[in-house]
């Protein structure tokens, strides 16, 4: 189907891999412009009947417990972003010739159609941040006075966004790994690239394919490629990337800034990037008291957003007003509550233990509640980094083990408290241990570095336990 914008579904046959949150809306954009669409989805609960009833009342076809099989004279796929590479759907269409677009591959192809104007995007993706960073980006856009909406994978369906009756001016468009695997000809304003650690590597198959899919969204950028100084591999992706002439690699960095980044300087955030004579002057755009909370992490995520909204030419002005109405979302950081002269923090969103240390790392004594599903991950790094800062830890969850194991071998004089149980109920336990363990002055930090699914439906869960838990502590 080439690499261009298809103007003409009519009759085309294509094969939607999932339904969902993506594959749903996928199947009835294309079956409303004439397409042939079949659904094929591996599971067969009620949910998925009931959505598949749904399409097959507008007259798409839908397979059940079947999604391993190439339908006949499928000519392209569509497929759910969390749909493995390695599929045996995808090697035959592969063995094919037939092409698979994620949706926001199809998104990006539909968009400026039905007489819509096709809004650019300034994309983020990095390991941890992504969420808070288009919020903020969206945010400074809109003080900016610009239409604008935060879409993507922070739960906003691009297709939505392109298709739908709203016009915007420009788009904040959070993208994973797995989104960006499946775009290929995707070609942002600008992007940023946070971080990068290692996540999500049983999808990806290695670090390096997953950093390479992350760098996709430099790919085609126009402006600006906005990377992490502190995280050579985000520079190392912008090198990689074969962009428009004339796009200009942009640092952030917590420190003093060099000529085309953005950095601190007394307490204020600075751009020495979207300035008249960069090697001499700067432009303030914010004091770090404006970012709400004002963690070293937090504020790396401020110097992001601010630089691809001054990549989209924001006044300086629309940067400090936009950080100063930001507020995240609940289980990032989190101040819940003190008591007793000791401050208790919900940072249930750190499910890896890269998001962990950038938490660890925005306090300087902690009593740690950690603990869940691994996923694989080792803990000997982030406890030899963060040991300094333990005055307690309180172990919850069934890898719990892993994080004991680690703190014995890096910060043994750290009092471990190992709650040997994994029902809901254990939350109300740790904060209990916790208190026992805080004196005043420190910080009891929900921070897990592990997901939550051992215990709780979501990080949501585990971080309204732990709020309810330490209200019950004042009352």
């Amino acid at each position: 189907m080439g690499s261009g914008q298809v103007t003409d579904w009519q009759g085309k046959h294509v094969t939607v891999a999932g339904l969902g949150v993506s594959g749903v809306p996928a199947a009835e954009v294309l079956h409303a412009r004439g397409a042939i669409v079949t659904v094929v989805n591996d599971g067969d609960d009620a949910r998925a009947r009931e959505q598949a009833a749904g399409l097959e009342a507008l007259g798409v076809t839908v397979r059940l417990g079947d999604g391993a099989t190439l339908p006949e004279g499928t000519e392209l796929i569509v497929t759910a972003p969390g749909w493995k590479p390695d599929k045996p759907l995808f090697q035959a269409a592969r063995a094919a010739g037939i092409e698979i677009w994620g949706d926001v591959e199809l998104a990006w192809r539909l968009r400026g159609q039905d007489g819509k104007k096709a809004a650019p995007w300034l994309a983020v993706t990095g390991t941890n941040g992504k969420t808070t960073t288009v919020q903020m980006l969206t945010s400074i856009l809109k003080a900016a006075g610009l239409r604008t909406a935060a879409v993507g994978n922070i739960g906003v369906s691009l297709l939505d966004a392109v298709l739908g009756d709203e016009e915007y001016d420009v788009l904040a468009v959070e993208l994973s790994s797995y989104q960006l695997h499946w775009a290929p000809s995707l070609r942002a304003h600008s992007a940023a690239v946070l971080n990068l650690a290692p996540d999500h590597l049983d999808w990806h198959g290695s670090m390096e394919a997953y950093a390479r899919d992350k760098g996709r969204v430099y790919e085609g950028n126009r402006v600006a490629c906005v990377y992490n100084v502190a995280d050579k591999l985000t520079e190392e992706l912008v090198r990689e990337a074969d962009v428009e002439e004339g796009c200009r690699a942009i640092g952030f960095t917590l420190g003093t800034p060099g000529p085309s980044q953005l950095g601190v300087v007394d307490g204020i955030l600075v751009d020495r990037a979207f300035v008249e004579n960069r090697q001499k002057n700067a432009q303030e755009l914010a004091e770090v008291s404006d970012v709400h909370p004002p963690a070293p992490h937090n504020i790396a995520n401020a110097l992001a957003a601010a630089a691809l909204a001054r990549a989209f030419g924001v006044p300086p002005t629309a940067v400090r007003d936009g950080l100063r109405n930001f507020r995240p979302d609940a289980h990032r950081i989190a101040h819940v509550a003190d008591v007793d002269g000791v401050a208790y923090v919900d940072d249930s969103k750190a499910t890896n233990t890269h998001a962990a240390e950038a938490s660890l790392a925005a306090y300087d004594s902690i009593v740690w509640i950690a603990g869940g599903l691994a996923k694989g991950a080792t803990f000997d790094e982030l406890v030899a980094k963060s040991a300094q800062r333990l005055r307690g830890a309180v172990l919850i969850g069934a890898d719990r083990a892993l994080i004991r194991e680690a703190l014995a071998r890096h910060a043994p004089e750290v009092p471990v408290v190992d709650l040997d149980r994994t029902d809901t109920g254990a939350m109300l336990a740790a904060v209990q241990e916790a208190r026992r363990l805080a004196v005043e002055g420190d910080t009891v930090l929900l921070a897990p570095a592990c997901a939550s699914m051992d215990m709780f439906a979501n990080y949501n869960k585990r971080g309204d336990a732990f709020a309810q838990a330490v209200r019950g502590l004042g009352a």
